[in-house]
């Protein structure tokens, strides 16, 4: 009994090894006893746990220290696919990648979220099944799939609650829908969230903590603090589209409340001033072309709905204090004209001290921050220390 318990217990920290070799870099026995402190005997019982799941594989070369080549081991990328979506108001983008994020395979598509939870997931099923079978994968290898939802979502459970914009969804059982259908764990989030652990990930992992707004057909915000994804106890933290803000409160947002600054910054709100005015612009993408051509209307809508948001990030700003502010969606596309509304409030109107070393940006992701904070959130889940203990032991 008691060998088996050491054998177990020896299985039991390989998933803490693999966090450790997840960085991509090439390890030898040697090394890694020096690394971890662990016993010859417990680390090749760990090593024997992983490579027999190939959560690891060995290097095609030796390394040699002048003596036999010793032979070392790397995380294997390559083990599983992850499935990835972010569904927007409008259009949607879906992904497979490895477990490093690299796109194996990628597609857009316009697809109105408003047309109903099977119709929307029924195209995510197929298209998935479709890119499957073009990068040469079978769904056995798939470890999980990502989604995000413009809408609220109570992560605990995957399930939209009262989502102002998707008609139909509310309490709608998406992991269990599409993860019946694809045979596989199925995580679903906001959008924004899945774009926040995207671009930290990708582009700014080293920042401890971004705030991530998308400016679209809505206006959403994903927090990550101490370089952790904060969803808050439901998962409805950096709802930031329908706090009321003073220049909209005789306007009606379309979650039924009064002075949402969705209802007067978001791109649905622009291209609607817009319309008004005689210029045609049916969406955020409109507004954007429009901002391009130097359409002076569209620029000083453009201009003023960063304001807008902006005074509502100075608050955030004084409260949070980040290191940096991403700013991404449709709206982001018209670049510094947003971009200067935002840093022309948020340094007039918060705190010295939270605003010294402060960056404001744009999305170096752009339309895949999404899909890659959806294989992030994947990824992060299939491979922590215990997911990977229970995936190598013995049924």
């Amino acid at each position: 009994m008691r060998m088996l318990s050491e054998a177990n217990g020896s299985i039991a920290g390989a998933g803490a090894l693999l966090n450790i070799m997840r960085d991509g870099r090439a390890r030898t026995r040697a090394e890694l006893i020096q690394l971890t402190g662990l016993a010859r005997s417990t680390l090749a019982q760990r090593l024997d746990a992983l490579l027999s799941r190939q959560w690891i594989v060995p290097t095609e070369e030796a390394i040699s220290s002048g003596g036999r080549p010793a032979v070392a081991f790397t995380f294997n990328r390559t083990a599983r696919v992850v499935l990835a979506a972010d569904l927007g108001a409008t259009h949607a983008r879906v992904a497979v990648t490895d477990l490093g994020t690299a796109v194996l395979a990628e597609r857009a598509a316009e697809v109105p979220i408003d047309r109903g939870p099977e119709e929307t997931l029924g195209w995510l099923q197929h298209t998935f099944e479709e890119m499957l079978a073009e990068t040469g994968h079978r769904p056995d290898e798939i470890c999980g799939i990502g989604v995000g939802l413009p809408g609220p979502v109570e992560h605990s459970s995957g399930r939209p609650v009262n989502p102002p914009i998707m008609p139909g969804w509310d309490g709608f059982p998406v992991p269990e829908w599409l993860g019946s259908r694809l045979g596989a764990p199925v995580l679903v989030d906001n959008d924004v969230n899945i774009m926040a652990l995207g671009e930290h990930w990708a582009a700014r992992p080293e920042a401890d903590h971004l705030i991530f707004i998308k400016i679209g057909t809505g206006i959403g915000c994903g927090i990550i603090s101490d370089r952790r994804l904060h969803r808050g106890a439901q998962g409805a933290a950096g709802d930031i589209g329908h706090i009321q803000v003073a220049s909209a409160l005789d306007t009606v947002c379309r979650c039924g409340n009064v002075g949402c600054l969705e209802a007067v910054a978001s791109g649905a709100a622009i291209s609607a001033k817009l319309c008004a005015a005689g210029v045609a612009a049916e969406d955020s993408r409109d507004v954007v072309r429009l901002v391009r051509g130097g359409n002076t209307q569209a620029v000083q809508l453009i201009r003023q709905a960063g304001r807008e948001v902006g005074d509502v990030l100075a608050s955030i700003v004084n409260f949070f204090n980040p290191s940096v502010i991403v700013v991404g969606g449709d709206i982001s596309e018209a670049g510094e004209q947003v971009l200067a509304g935002l840093r022309e409030v948020i340094y007039s109107r918060s705190l010295p001290l939270a605003t010294q070393h402060l960056t404001i940006t744009g999305s170096e992701l752009g339309d895949r921050a999404g899909v890659i904070g959806a294989a992030v959130m994947v990824i992060e889940h299939v491979l922590a220390p215990g997911s990977v203990d229970r995936s190598v032991s013995p049924a």
